[in-house]
């Protein structure tokens, strides 16, 4: 069961977060198996990982940790709808978080084939 915002409870339904994910990576070049696979991917981690009932909003971060690592644009555009931005500030700290991220992944790349040349 997944547990709304505001106390509701409904059966978990993959379908939303396939439909979620659909309107994220609308227009990129990822395949609906790619979607789909990590559709697959939230729902299990939810089985895997959670009670018998699932806050909303823990379904809502998993799918944002997930889209973080599988396409930047994708996760920004379910992030600014899941998150509600109030206006531009909001959506522009959220870029320059991934932005911060996806540097000190770079450089911990740069780093460890610095380590390999050695």
């Amino acid at each position: 069961m997944v547990v709304k915002n505001d106390g509701r409870r409904e059966v978990f339904k993959r379908d939303k977060i396939l439909n979620g994910l659909i309107r994220s990576c609308d227009k990129r070049d990822i395949s609906m198996e790619r979607i789909a696979a990590l559709a697959n991917a939230v729902e299990r981690d939810i089985r895997n990982t959670m009670d018998q009932e699932v806050p909303s909003k823990r379904i809502g971060e998993l799918v944002m940790e997930k889209l973080k690592d599988f396409d930047d644009v994708a996760y920004i555009r379910f992030a600014s709808v899941y998150r509600k931005f109030a206006d531009v500030s909001g959506f522009l700290d959220e870029l320059k978080e991934l932005q911060a991220r996806k540097k000190c992944e770079a450089d911990k790349v740069a780093q460890a084939e610095k380590g390999i040349k050695l």
